[in-house]
């Protein structure tokens, strides 16, 4: 690569560094003043056993609205080992990256668990060359009690965010979305509502890198639109053991996700991540029933049956 190659390339890293630190301070601090009680406190956290870059990690706990949630971001990089090769697919010598990455969990099940990451990825040569570069990111919602203005402001939040870029877009994110987070082993039931998925945005003639950037950053600063508000609508609302009983199953069902299927929990541990970080994703409390199934025309069966086939919302 030729010095002025490598120089390119480190200030548009840096670009996309200092927006992740700037977003994650702008989310929470968002978040702790809708919490009004818990304050995010931060672990800065370095790689270790040889390999390079490090993280923030800053967790909310036993808030009024949040019972556990994370806004973490990282800077790492290192050699592809051949086990990266095996179970991500990747060719090169050393790989980076960087990204910010977050969960929520609220106490009230009528507030529904979100997560979202934004992140960027290049691959190297053995002389240092960029290889291969991409973005890739999201957000989905995953209700515990299907409100639908709810998901259809969350979609729209996206879909307006997107439509900037090309109308086509949405549509082919939240099919991502909808085909991605699913519990294969339970008749594909999803996640939650969905919302949108992209992976492997590569430089192009529709958008060069520059482009690309700023696509993320657009999608970034749109999560607090698209998330507070249904925060602040249904944070309120009475609920007792039945509706906490039936967060937690279907909280069981997120941790079966993020453990048997999530590509970032394989990437994280495959490639010595921090564990604690990789599953800050998880919720504190969560429930196996055994073969359990909703009561007919209930309002956990109708949540239900939106997760076994996807809505177009808008």
């Amino acid at each position: 690569m030729s010095e002025l190659a490598s120089i390119a390339t480190r200030d548009f890293r840096g670009k996309w560094i200092d927006y992740i630190h700037a977003l994650q301070d702008s989310i929470c601090d968002a978040l702790e003043k809708e919490d009004g009680k818990a304050k995010f406190i931060e672990d800065e956290w370095q790689r270790a056993e040889g390999n390079g870059g490090g993280g923030r990690t800053r967790v909310i706990s036993n808030g009024v609205i949040f019972e556990k949630g994370g806004v973490n971001t990282s800077v790492v990089y290192g050699n592809v080992t051949d086990t990266m090769r095996r179970a991500l697919k990747l060719e090169g010598d050393k790989w980076f990256a960087c990204g910010l990455s977050l969960v929520l969990h609220p106490q009230n099940p009528y507030v529904p668990t979100v997560h979202a990451n934004w992140r960027y990825f290049e691959l190297y040569d053995a002389e240092k060359n960029v290889i291969d570069r991409w973005f890739g990111g999201g957000a989905d919602l995953t209700p515990y009690y299907l409100f639908e203005e709810d998901a259809r402001h969350f979609h729209q939040v996206w879909k307006d965010t997107l439509d900037l870029y090309g109308n086509d877009l949405y549509p082919l994110y939240k099919k991502n979305c909808d085909e991605y987070f699913v519990n294969a082993h339970r008749s594909k039931e999803t996640r939650g509502i969905g919302g949108v998925f992209y992976d492997h945005l590569r430089p192009s003639e529709r958008m060069d890198a520059e482009a690309l950037l700023g696509f993320q950053q657009a999608n970034g600063n749109a999560f607090l639109h698209a998330y507070l508000p249904i925060v602040s609508k249904r944070k309120d609302h009475s609920f007792g053991i039945k509706e906490t009983e039936w967060q937690e199953i279907r909280r069981g069902r997120y941790v079966e996700f993020n453990l048997l299927h999530d590509r970032g929990t394989v990437f994280g541990l495959k490639t010595n991540g921090r564990t604690e970080s990789i599953l800050m994703s998880l919720p504190p409390r969560a429930r196996w029933v055994y073969d359990h199934r909703p009561e007919a025309g209930s309002e956990e069966e109708k949540l239900l049956q939106v997760c076994l086939q996807p809505v177009n919302w808008i």
